[in-house]
């Protein structure tokens, strides 16, 4: 099988500093200011051309964080990430500029995708029919609800024909019928073989919609595998996770973040 995606050993570390003088005391001086976090821990997996994988796992695991990666919006730490095509990013706002209006963010888009004045003339009449933004796609994108910029992100997005599509969160905003329409299009493109990931809290949609699932827990790979085998476990956990209390979760998290550090120190 053709590789379309080879993500090896990725970690992706950030800085929390308590304010702006610490920030100023760590770009300028030795000693290391702020602490280290890291929002990926050695993340690996493969995708084939034509599958779709689903991103799964609480908050704060590390999801948006590798879409982004692979999308080439955020760069990793250490790791790398191989992509086999273009690759389009479909979160909400993604790449959106507030003080334009929907038909220049479309024009703009698509300029920096390298098509000409006469692709984007051609292209721009269906992405606005796609989006069924009528009227406000004149009116500046601040002005928008989340659903609008969701649906005029996943209109040029879909509209570019990439080979790669990576969907984070965006139809979980905005109403049920475009979500259905998307869903459709998206369909669509896995039927043309395209490789897409797919970030969602919805079960359904990827019981319906996906082959393979990664689960990340803190940054890290819990489980990777077909739909059948990861998402009852997912299912599961999540029944019994939604039961601890708080002071439970907070024990469940420091454990996941000591498990994190041996990874790491094990790297080092």
């Amino acid at each position: 099988m053709e590789k379309s995606i080879i993500v090896k050993n990725i970690t992706k570390k950030y800085k929390l500093y308590n304010g702006t003088k610490e920030r100023m005391l760590d770009l300028i001086l030795p000693k290391s200011y702020g602490e280290d976090f890291y929002a990926l821990a050695n993340v690996s997996f493969e995708a084939n051309k034509g599958d779709v994988v689903g991103f799964i796992g609480i908050n704060g695991s590390g999801k948006s964080t590798l879409s982004n990666i692979i999308a080439g919006i955020v760069p990793e730490t250490s790791g790398t990430v191989k992509v086999n095509g273009q690759v389009a990013l479909i979160a909400v706002s993604a790449g959106l500029k507030g003080d334009l209006s929907g038909r220049d963010n479309i024009e703009l888009k698509l300029l920096m995708l390298g098509f000409s004045k006469e692709e984007i003339k051609s292209l721009e009449p269906e992405i606005i029919e796609f989006s069924e933004l009528g009227k406000f796609i004149d009116q500046p994108v601040k002005s928008y609800s989340s659903g609008m910029k969701s649906r005029l992100g996943f209109s040029i997005s879909v509209n570019v024909d990439p080979n790669i599509l990576i969907i984070d969160e965006a139809l979980s905003v905005g109403d049920k019928a475009f979500a259905e329409k998307s869903l459709a299009k998206m369909k669509e493109f896995k039927n043309q073989g395209k490789t897409m990931v797919f970030v969602s809290h919805s079960i359904g949609q990827m019981k319906q919609f996906c082959d393979k699932i990664l689960w990340l827990e803190y940054g890290m790979v819990k489980d990777f595998g077909t739909v059948d085998e990861v998402i009852p476990k997912y299912e599961k956990f999540l029944n019994e996770f939604k039961k601890l209390s708080g002071k439970e979760k907070e024990k469940y998290k420091a454990e996941g973040m000591k498990r994190q550090q041996e990874i790491l120190m094990a790297l080092h």
